[in-house]
């Protein structure tokens, strides 16, 4: 069964790759751990466009998160470890590990990242793109 897609149109040239990085992240949006807001901060001459991540990592320790960029994504991990010494009466609060993955586009800088208060911050900046215009010259068929 041939699948078809927004991309294969024959005016969108070279969109290969953006279909793939489509496929990769509708099958990591399925994983709610840990809950992130995406918002836009102002924009300013030195960077473009701000926009931070925030992940709701309660919990976990500056050494126990690890923040990469990974063949053009933004992978977020958590590690936490079992407390063998304590003894609950009630857990309800677990240990979990976690991955979180965000595919950046060409040019996005990542600015820092910031834990404070169970919220991990994550700047990443979108410079204004150069508008190039090439004219292409046209040679004679003779």
């Amino acid at each position: 069964m041939t699948r078809v897609s927004a991309f294969s149109s024959p005016f969108m040239l070279g969109f290969d790759d953006i279909e793939r990085v489509l496929d990769r992240v509708s099958k990591a949006a399925n994983d709610g751990y840990p809950p992130y807001n995406i918002e836009r901060i102002h924009a300013n001459e030195e960077n473009g466009e701000i926009i931070r991540i925030t992940l709701a990592v309660a919990g976990f320790t500056r050494e126990q998160l690890d923040v990469s960029v990974e063949e053009s994504q933004l992978v977020i991990r958590g590690r936490q470890q079992e407390d063998k010494a304590r003894q609950y009466l009630h857990r309800g609060i677990a240990a979990r590990q976690f991955q979180r993955a965000f595919v950046l586009a060409e040019g996005i800088e990542i600015l820092g990242a910031d834990l404070r208060d169970g919220l991990l911050s994550i700047d990443l900046a979108r410079p204004e793109p150069e508008r190039v215009v090439r004219r292409i010259e046209i040679s004679a068929g003779d």
